[in-house]
């Protein structure tokens, strides 16, 4: 199978793309992207594992399903498009950010700075149709990002996972707690950021948590402006 995540995720995750479950995911997308209008763009499907690599993911941000309107989602949980307006949970999540380590809102979304240093922005689901959030739960790709978080729990290398809200904290049973550290909250959306995720501080937990582990901690300071960049070979970088 030719390669569609440039780095070293593609043996780690080489195995799940043979799976009987997998090729049936993918007839699924096939079909979906020929008839409705499907979010992200196929060739940034993968985008989150081809900012992090494997080896070099420090920290795990996990989110549910991408954005599901026009212009936001481009493969990575959370972070949207330059160009296109905040989504809400993100505003709370820069609120945090600056009530945190008193770093305040750029006026973009676009996490691809925390990516290049090792935070890993991954979706449970990584495809959506518009305008309807969790249309493709339960295809397959919880499967795949299951294994992925598996693997990186596995890793000799401690990881810092980060658990907003219910659906990301059920993840903590493929975590080894042991041996990795885990910081879990509500979910920063404006229907529950206001019952945990407000004064969590999971920035500067992280940053101390890596710091512990002997690693170098992220910057969460985004720049003002923003160059996109996704990927080093987005025409191949497809389901």
């Amino acid at each position: 199978m030719k390669p569609f995540i440039h780095n070293d995720w593609w043996p780690v995750l080489e195995p799940e793309f043979e799976q009987a479950y997998y090729q049936q995911l993918r007839e699924f997308l096939v079909e979906e992207y020929q008839h409705y209008q499907i979010y992200p763009d196929m060739y940034h499907i993968f985008t989150a594992f081809e900012w992090t690599p494997f080896s070099q993911v420090k920290v795990v941000i996990l989110g549910q399903d991408p954005y599901h309107n026009p212009g936001q989602a481009h493969g990575c949980s959370f972070s949207v498009l330059p160009g296109t307006k905040i989504p809400p949970s993100l505003v709370n999540i820069y609120k945090e950010l600056e009530s945190d380590l008193g770093i305040q809102p750029v006026k973009h979304g676009y996490l691809e700075k925390w990516a290049k240093q090792g935070v890993l922005l991954l979706n449970s689901v990584l495809t959506v149709r518009y305008g309807k959030a969790f249309s493709h739960k339960g295809r397959g790709w919880e499967r795949l990002t299951d294994a992925a978080i598996a693997k990186l729990s596995a890793r000799p290398e401690p990881v810092v996972f980060i658990l907003w809200g219910n659906a990301a904290r059920s993840k903590i049973k493929l975590i080894d707690t042991q041996t990795n550290i885990v910081l879990q909250s509500a979910h920063p959306s404006p229907l529950s950021a206001n019952r945990g995720f407000f004064g969590s501080k999971p920035f500067s937990k992280t940053n101390i948590a890596l710091t512990s582990l002997g690693e170098s901690p992220i910057d969460w300071q985004l720049p003002e402006h923003v160059d996109i960049d996704e990927g080093p070979d987005t025409a191949s970088n497809q389901a």
